[in-house]
């Protein structure tokens, strides 16, 4: 199987993307005023379909990996990021009533899913952090 790893790998860097262009239309939607535009239904089940197969990617992913890779704890970290991610874009799309509180939750999820982006390229838990905190 390790000889489809870049096009695995390729195909879920395109569903990373594809995930967050989606939660960025949807929550500006959101902060437009418009719900219903952005938790319509078609809108929900193309983001059910790329993160579904974004995930498939991911573990196919894990399962070519050597075991050595989890020694360093980058792949834990961007799991608990990525519950993070999960959780501040759910609320920022139907969780809270303020457009503060919904704005801010978009903010947290972009963040999250900016330092998931730095720990994957640089294998690294800090990510784009280690180089922030170290010098």
């Amino acid at each position: 199987m390790i000889q489809f790893y870049p096009q695995i790998k390729d195909l879920h860097v395109l569903c990373v993307f594809a995930s967050v262009l989606l939660l960025v239309i949807r929550g500006v939607l959101v902060l437009a005023g418009r719900p219903r535009f952005a938790l319509a239904a078609p809108l929900r089940y193309l983001s059910y379909s790329i993160d579904t197969t974004l995930l498939t990617a991911a573990l196919m992913l894990l399962a070519i990996l050597p075991g050595a890779v989890f020694a360093n704890h980058w792949l834990t970290v961007k799991l608990v990021l990525l519950v993070l991610y999960v959780l501040a874009g759910s609320r920022a799309l139907r969780g809270e009533r303020s457009a503060w509180s919904r704005a801010g939750y978009l903010t947290l999820a972009l963040a999250c899913i900016g330092l998931m982006v730095s720990i994957a390229r640089a294998h690294h838990p800090l990510g784009v952090l280690r180089n922030w905190l170290a010098g």
